[in-house]
């Protein structure tokens, strides 16, 4: 009874479990070869008669080493260091070289690879012979189990317990077993380095040098506490990049191998690595925003690279003929939507020239020739449809309307062209983003988030499923209103003071990055 109090013999039970299990993988992946050759209805069968006689026969080999160790009668002297070598030190020194040869040789095979190939059956064996493969193949196995029970506890008992609850494990649980090594590779090589551990120790302590067990059980413990920590960071990156779409991560995959960083991540790269700050860049800052636009199409929605409706220039039909013509020649634009009366009461789309030709032969606008019908889009929709619409339609200008029916907004090709390759102000606009210095600029309370993080070299500013799409919609989201000049918040490492407001939107907006120890 106190052995059982022993908390010793616990831990060694236990580590031995997780080795046995650990060295069983092997065996598990070879008699599922084997059993497979079975026909369906067969293969659990053999699986469960072949472990269950190979775990008698591992009980009994654990019997006999364990009667072998205790052979301690020296049968000779080494010359070289006066050891006078026993039975058991012989097995010692052997086994060890063993386990030390079998983890050297696994983990050459996890790191640089291998692969089993199995051949094609060309019919089903018969049952026996392949229960008695299974208890062969457990029996070249066993060995390394053996030898690893017999260095890790001094209990018989232990040994048996041990070996019985993991042949067990792999027995009922075997699918999951390998599911979860091969989930967590890492694990596996941290068994096996343990086992190059024990083996060095084995060998140590056959020559006469002792190495006590809790030195072993220490640095077992204390590399588990670090492997577990490790996981959970694993795991809590893996949580952090669930928030990005797959098509985000790839092409966030994609981005870095063309040397799109974080800039943040850029500083601490030139801090570690100045040396090559003074190499090419292989791609430059124009060719990666536009290959950033191309990856990042399929999950943006029409409404981040429209014209919003505050900017759309129409023409209302009701107007004079002087009026739309003034409005026409001012307005560098090639295309302009019809109204009857306000921008809700769209009539159609009218290319420019063919107003100012009907205008000067006519006096009007021919509705019937002139006038295109409009084509009409939910704002919701994503920009690679659009295109399909251009496509399929032939339409140079679509209307993007809202969950009410009301105009939202006007997409043409040329705002597809500008979220690959960047703006392309017209004659009456300037651009929404202007550098003023080195990491400063003055950007527009419209301008497209998109772009923002390009300009920045940041990420996380867009959302597709917020209801904003520009740097002004995200900062009154953030403020909760419409701040007020002056106001500035930090957000990914710069700082954004409200410039100029009117009296519902953010017209522009200062942006900086502040010096080391000003934020």
């Amino acid at each position: 009874m106190e052995v059982l109090l022993d908390p010793s013999i616990w831990v060694s039970l236990i580590i031995l479990i997780v080795l046995e299990i650990v060295l069983g993988i092997d065996n598990l992946i070879f008699i599922a070869i084997l059993s497979n050759k079975l026909p369906p209805r067969q293969r659990n069968r053999a699986r469960i008669t072949g472990l269950s006689l190979a775990l008698i026969m591992r009980i009994g080999l654990l019997s006999v080493m364990t009667w072998m160790i205790t052979l301690t009668q020296p049968l000779f002297t080494d010359p070289f260091f006066q050891h006078p070598f026993s039975v058991r030190d012989i097995i010692l020194v052997f086994g060890g070289f063993f386990l030390l040869q079998k983890a050297t040789r696994e983990l050459h095979e996890r790191i640089e690879g291998g692969m089993i190939v199995e051949g094609k059956s060309k019919g089903y064996a018969k049952f026996w012979p392949i229960v008695l493969q299974i208890i062969v193949l457990d029996a070249v196995f066993s060995f390394d189990a053996v030898i690893t029970a017999t260095s890790i506890a001094k209990h018989l008992w232990v040994m048996v317990a041990a070996v019985s609850i993991s042949m067990g494990l792999m027995l009922f649980a075997a699918k999951a077993l390998t599911d979860f090594v091969n989930r967590h590779p890492t694990i596996v090589v941290l068994c096996l380095s343990f086992l190059l551990m024990i083996g060095l120790s084995l060998i140590m302590e056959g020559f006469g040098i002792e190495v006590p067990k809790g030195y072993i059980y220490a640095a077992i413990g204390f590399s588990v506490f670090i492997e577990l920590i490790n996981q959970l960071i694993n795991r809590n990156l893996l949580k952090q990049e669930s928030k990005y779409s797959r098509r985000e991560r790839a092409a966030n995959l994609v981005l870095k191998m063309l040397g799109t960083n974080d800039k943040h991540e850029e500083s601490e790269a030139e801090e570690e690595d100045d040396h090559h700050l003074d190499e090419p860049e292989i791609f430059g800052q124009d060719e990666r925003n536009m290959v950033s636009g191309v990856l990042t199409l399929g999950d943006r929605m029409i409404r981040s690279i429209m014209t919003p409706r505050n900017n759309i220039s129409w023409i209302n039909i009701q107007d004079s003929k002087e009026e739309i013509l003034r409005q026409v020649k001012e307005i560098p634009h090639n295309y302009f939507p019809v109204c009857e009366g306000h921008l809700d009461e769209v009539i159609g789309v009218v290319r420019a020239k063919d107003v100012i030709a009907d205008l000067m032969t006519t006096g009007e606008i021919d509705r019937e020739n002139t006038i295109k019908p409009a084509i009409f889009s939910h704002r919701s929709t994503t920009v690679l449809k659009m295109m399909d619409i251009f496509r399929h339609t032939n339409a140079h200008m679509v209307i993007v309307t809202d969950d009410f029916g009301s105009v939202h907004g006007v997409i043409t090709l040329l705002d597809i062209i500008e979220a690959i390759a960047g703006e392309f102000p017209d004659e009456d606009e300037k651009a929404s983003i202007e550098v003023i210095g080195e990491d400063e600029w003055i950007m527009a309370g419209s301008c497209d988030l998109h772009l923002v993080e390009q300009t920045l070299s940041v990420r996380g500013l867009v959302d597709e499923q917020d209801d904003y799409s520009s740097l002004g919609g995200m900062l009154v989201d953030i403020f909760d209103n419409v701040p007020a000049v002056g106001d500035s918040l930090e957000l990914q490492g710069y700082l954004f003071t409200v410039k100029e407001v009117d009296d519902r939107r953010i017209l522009n907006v200062h942006v900086v990055k502040p010096k080391l120890g000003i934020l």
